[in-house]
């Protein structure tokens, strides 16, 4: 079986905008699985210096240059392939909803200038 296809990001919201991140999620999340994305997470930091790993890892708050007031977020999109990423991702694009006026009106939730985003071949997966 063909492995999957990934998606990932990492960013930082404000806190304050928390709510209005959530909203625009579920509208990404609807969007995504409406043009074909096998699955969609957006999942905010809460154990962001773990221990017990066995090593010190970088948190995901340095990685993400995170400041007072700022929340960590990890997100990913799984697809069947990079074609079919490739795929999905015009159609959302191309989609009329993504003009919707509310979601325009929102703004950028995150800050682009700290904005992680790569396409990830699936190399171990539970699932097949």
């Amino acid at each position: 079986m063909k492995n999957k296809y990934v998606d990932g990001f990492l960013f930082i919201v404000q806190k304050d905008k928390t709510a209005d991140y959530r909203k625009m999620a579920q509208f990404g999340k609807e969007i995504w699985m409406k043009h074909g994305a096998l699955d969609y997470k957006e999942c905010m930091g809460d154990d962001l210096h773990p221990e017990g790993m066995g090593m010190k890892p970088r948190s995901f708050v340095d990685a993400a240059l995170a400041k007072e007031g700022e929340v960590v977020w990890f997100s990913f999109i799984v697809f069947k392939s990079r074609a079919h990423r490739d795929e999905v991702n015009a159609k959302v694009m191309s989609d009329p909803a993504m003009n919707d006026p509310k979601m325009k009106e929102m703004g950028m939730l995150f800050d682009g200038e700290r904005f992680c985003y790569g396409g990830f071949q699936v190399e171990v997966d539970s699932s097949i």
